[in-house]
């Protein structure tokens, strides 16, 4: 999905350096706001993310494009819990592989991930994916939401699309969420989840800050 900016509708400000998180943001809230990036406004926001839960992180990051903005700013912090793993890789998913050095990126974590799943019966590989939304900005104070999606991590990667452990996640249906459609993704991800429980806010908190 496609979104043109739009100078004449409330802008939200989106904390974020990932681009496939952006697009999946603006298939959600494009239609009511126009969400733009740091990238779009020239800034460079990158906080070091030293908490210990996804609402810590997600606020930090909240805090930080605001204090540059001036501008309504909402920040995401989301990853991969893995019940076998006691919640990991949790709010270090997208660093997993790193923390072990062994390399950095989706494969790498990719990879680490299925090792450490090896031999591990499918009534023990249940996992969802959780995101927490931060929104920061002018008479809104602070404020956050929480989604999730339930599944299990498969063997092997299937599907060409999304991101991150998208290819090794699998749903109820039995595809991995790499195997959805944008539109299909944000109707059932975890991230699709909390924007439409952050949505009305949102556009509250922007069109009120014009």
């Amino acid at each position: 999905m496609t979104v043109l900016l739009q100078k004449d509708r409330p802008r939200l400000l989106l904390v974020t350096g990932n681009l496939h998180k952006l697009h999946e943001v603006r298939g959600v809230l494009g239609d009511a706001l126009d969400v733009v990036s740091l990238k779009d406004l020239g800034l460079d926001v990158s906080p070091e993310e030293t908490g210990a839960t996804f609402e810590d992180n997600a606020r930090i990051k909240a805090r930080a494009g605001f204090k540059a903005s001036g501008m309504p700013t909402l920040a995401d912090d989301s990853g991969l819990m893995v019940d076998h793993l006691d919640g990991l890789p949790g709010v270090r998913s997208a660093r997993f592989a790193q923390d072990h050095q062994r390399g950095q990126g989706d494969a790498a974590n990719n990879a680490l991930l299925l090792e450490k799943l090896l031999d591990v019966p499918e009534a023990f590989r249940a996992a969802r994916f959780v995101c927490v939304l931060a929104l920061c900005g002018p008479g809104v104070g602070e404020q956050t939401w929480r989604g999730t999606v339930e599944g299990r991590i498969g063997h092997a990667a299937h599907g060409a699309h999304g991101f991150g452990y998208d290819p090794l996640f699998i749903l109820p249906d039995g595809r991995t969420m790499a195997q959805l459609s944008d539109d299909e993704k944000n109707h059932i991800s975890h991230r699709g989840n909390a924007l439409r429980l952050a949505r009305d806010a949102l556009v509250r908190a922007v069109t009120g800050a014009r």
